[in-house]
């Protein structure tokens, strides 16, 4: 800003006085401080591509203040300012047009480069079902998330076949996702990339994902229990956003008392199934006939998935029988 401001100063450009110049020119430096605030989260990828847009910008610019001279027609302080500005000026847009498409790289082949990018930079892709789950957001605004999100285009196309669905559930469910989106791109605390880069070869979004994430040596955020899996198993870290909500869900220890209501039978003899506040499902033996009640149960084991939490209980008939037991026994004491 204080370079174009200085140029415009001393050679007053387009026959402009010194202040006129100098607050042009401070605008203009204003403006390019705004796009510089979107990219200064870079990986070694986008340095490459922001280098290589410099220079040919750079080159481009220099070719065409070659042709400035006094045939032009202009004043030679103006011509002045333009042979300065103009290579800076086109660098500056080469370097952004290098940064836009620098997702386009394969640094995989060079094993050193490839190293450090992954080692310089954190990068999370993020597939369809975590954007229409919408929790991400949630935790981005947390501030627990950090290095680059990146939204591959072939999720965005999927998030908008499912809103045009004639099916109302199943498009509330893309507008969801498409919702999170944008709530993502407002936060100033995330960087969010949206990738062009795509797999004609392959047709199955998932699949798409884990091809993607192999490239850009990136993390997939999910809460898709199979693809969760098929990037494992691919050697992918994934990022599952249901182990992170088990997580942070409060233990229940073996031998603790809880309170819950059986909504139906179960699957084995005699037993009853309730559900937490947060959908976790809760198995309690000898509770078939205390269904739509509310009662005690004592845990007996826990059994956490990757899919989910699991707690196993069960219910004592004489536990609870035995206080309403001793108020008869009082009664028949007293009149003795």
């Amino acid at each position: 800003m204080a370079l174009f401001a200085g140029l415009a100063g001393l050679f007053r450009p387009f026959g402009l006085s010194i202040f006129l110049a100098v607050l042009t020119a401070t605008v203009a430096g204003v403006i390019i401080n705004l796009v510089e605030l979107r990219i200064r989260q870079a990986n070694l990828a986008v340095l490459l591509g922001g280098c290589a847009g410099v220079l040919v910008g750079g080159l481009l610019g220099r070719l065409f203040v070659a042709f400035l001279g006094p045939g032009v027609g202009l004043a030679s302080n103006t011509t002045q300012f333009l042979r300065a500005a103009v290579p800076l000026f086109a660098g500056f847009v080469g370097m952004l047009v290098g940064i836009a498409k620098s997702d386009l790289l394969d640094l995989s082949a060079f094993g050193v480069f490839a190293k450090s990018a992954s080692g310089s930079s954190s990068l999370k892709v993020l597939d369809t079902s975590v954007l229409i789950d919408g929790r991400i957001a949630d935790i981005g605004e947390s501030g627990f998330l950090d290095g680059t999100l990146v939204i591959p285009q072939f999720v965005l196309h999927e998030l908008q076949l499912v809103a045009d669905s004639s099916e109302s559930a199943r498009r509330n469910r893309g507008r969801r996702g498409l919702d999170v989106v944008q709530r993502l791109q407002k936060m100033p605390n995330i960087a969010i990339q949206v990738s062009s880069a795509d797999f004609p070869a392959v047709r199955e979004v998932d699949l798409k994902l884990i091809e993607f994430a192999k490239v850009q040596r990136a993390k997939i955020v999910t809460n898709d229990f199979n693809l969760n899996k098929l990037a494992q198993v691919q050697g992918l870290e994934v990022l599952n956003i249901n182990e992170l909500a088990n997580a942070l869900k409060p233990i229940v220890l073996p031998g603790e008392t809880m309170r819950v209501f059986i909504l139906k039978e179960g699957k084995e003899y005699n037993q009853g199934v309730a559900y937490l506040d947060d959908g976790t499902m809760v198995v309690v033996d000898n509770a078939r006939r205390h269904i739509s009640k509310t009662v005690d149960i004592t845990v007996t084991s826990v059994l956490q998935t990757t899919a989910g939490k699991m707690i196993f209980g069960k219910y004592d008939d004489r536990a609870q029988a035995a206080p309403t037991e001793r108020p008869a026994a009082s009664a028949s004491a007293a009149s003795g």
